[in-house]
This record gives structure tokens, sequence and C-alpha cells, in this order.
């Protein structure tokens, strides 16, 4: 299966740049650029991709506003936050419904990687760089009631797995310690995810913190 992806950034030599990377792998196709939030609305619609890279910090529409409408469609594609350090528009932009982050200056491989990773509803970050950079902002934006009833609806297993899933923990890792094997894992995860109405672990996370499922001891 090829991988279609669109390009969102406003500056054409980076666009550029990533299109050699991706069109050279032979299984992912890129099928539309654009250079601002509003343009890439109508390429997102117009090509129908799998993923989209965005630039966080745009002129106009930016990254965040327009990863939110794309996820937002009826059939959103994947979205992977492109950026230059790990600031609070990161974070913005995976409460807005992306499914990760890439720096500008990654590593072609890590490229590759990331939008195949993407494909298959995972997240691009290590869940545990991930966990510390939701942590690291939360702690800093203004305190939020807890919700642990949204959580009421989850078994105690899947409750017990959201709070590692939170601790970021990989499928691995939580197999591991709940000795179950790693279809029963997957299995568990999609079921929190639907129950919940998620998108992706990214979300899982976020709804950890905001519920309360990590002390302020263990960020």
């Amino acid at each position: 299966m090829t991988i279609r992806v669109v390009l969102v950034d406003d500056q054409a030599l980076v666009r550029t740049g990533f299109r050699m990377i991706l069109d050279e792998t032979g299984d992912i196709e890129v099928v539309g650029e654009a250079g601002d939030g509003t343009a890439a609305i109508a390429a997102v619609t117009r090509a129908k991709p799998d993923v989209v890279l965005v630039d966080v910090r745009m002129p106009g529409m930016d990254g965040i506003e327009a990863t939110r409408r794309i996820r937002g469609l009826p059939t959103p594609p994947r979205v992977i936050i492109l950026t230059i350090d790990l600031d609070e528009y990161v974070f913005a932009g995976l409460h807005a419904g992306a499914s990760g982050f890439l720096l500008k200056d990654t590593l072609a491989a890590d490229l590759v990687s990331a939008v195949r990773v993407v494909v298959t509803g995972e997240a691009v970050a290590a869940p545990s760089v991930t966990r510390r950079l939701i942590a690291h902002f939360l702690s800093a934006a203004p305190t939020r009631p807890k919700q642990p009833e949204r959580l009421a609806i989850l078994t105690a297993r899947e409750r017990e797995l959201l709070t590692l899933i939170t601790h970021g923990r990989s499928n691995a890792e939580i197999a591991a310690d709940l000795h179950l094997s790693g279809g029963t894992v997957k299995t568990h995860v999609g079921r929190i995810l639907a129950k919940l109405e998620l998108r992706d672990r990214v979300q899982a996370v976020i709804l950890g913190y905001e519920c309360g499922l990590v002390a302020d001891g263990d960020r």
C-alpha cells in the first residue's frame, strides 16, 4: 500500500527537502503541498492523504488551527506536527488531534519511520518523551479540575492500562508488567480509545493527566 502524504510548511525549501526524502522510499507518495493552513485544508480535501506533515508556526492560519480542522474532517488523515523546538505550540498541536511531532532537523530515516508509524494508529514520539512533554506543559498550565468520572465507563483492568499508558509505558512494557500477551494489550488499548472516544495514545495520555491518573510527584 502506498502512503499518501500532504506537506504543509510556509518555506518552499523545507517542503522540497521533505518531498525528496519521502518520494525516494517507494511506499510513500507526496500528493500535495500547501504554504499555510487555509491552503492545507483545501489540499487535504482534494488529495485525501493518509498523513499530513504540518508546520506548527505559519502566517495566517497556523498549524494548530489547521490540525484541528483537518482532524475534524469526515475521514481525517493522521497529522504530524513539525517544529523547531519542543514548546507549548507542540502540546497545543497534540491536543488539537496531532498523532505526534517531529523536529524539523530530524534525520531522514526518522521522518520516513514517523510517516509509516502514524498510519498504523500509533504516536510518533516514544511514549516516555510524549509523557514528559505533556507533563511539562500541563504543570505550567492553569490548574484544571480533575474529571475522574470520565473514566467510570472503563473496567478495572482498562483503567489500570490507561494509568500505565499515562505513565509512558509502551504496549510491550505493559504486557510484561501485567503478564499479558501483546495482542491482549493491543485489544485493551483499542477498547479504551473507543470507549473514551479518543483518537490515539497521545490523546489518552492527555486525558490521563487531566483525570489525575498521574500524581504531581510522579511528573
